[in-house]
């Protein structure tokens, strides 16, 4: 009966990670689709139903604390580490869409919309003006 009851109990922890695997929430390594070079560290959280990125840490920036000059509104100066860059994303079966992604580098702001691939270790992430076929793909990487 105890070997059974262990069983039990790891199969269903087993079960818990492996539905972790398969939300976006966590921690990542986003990748330039240009060069390939990882860029930062964000967080990704779902928050109300909504789909959201912050971005904690840039890898290698060309300058000490960087702002993000070119954006508009109240992200404007702003830092870009701790600076929220992706928002209000649903949940669209196994894609999140609707939402929007800026590019702090020019400060534009995008479409965008997000996958899991890969078992959950992949997230790929698309910005876009109008279509989707009309845009940029990153595959970001998790971090554990």
């Amino acid at each position: 009966m105890k070997k059974i009851l262990i069983t039990l109990f790891m199969s269903t922890m087993m079960s818990f990670s492996l539905a972790d695997g398969h939300s976006p929430e966590g921690n990542w390594r986003t990748i330039d689709d240009e060069t390939g070079e990882a860029k930062s560290l964000v967080t990704v959280w779902i928050e109300d139903g909504e789909l959201m990125g912050r971005i904690d840490t840039l890898l290698n920036p060309s300058e000490p604390n960087p702002t993000c000059d070119d954006c508009k509104g109240q992200r404007k100066g702003q830092p870009i580490e701790g600076m929220t860059f992706v928002w209000g994303l649903e949940q669209d079966g196994d894609e999140w869409n609707g939402g929007t992604i800026l590019d702090p580098a020019n400060g534009k702001e995008y479409k965008a919309k997000v996958k899991l691939t890969d078992g959950g270790s992949k997230l790929e992430v698309r910005g876009f003006i109008g279509f989707a076929l009309i845009g940029r793909t990153q595959v970001w990487e998790r971090v554990e």
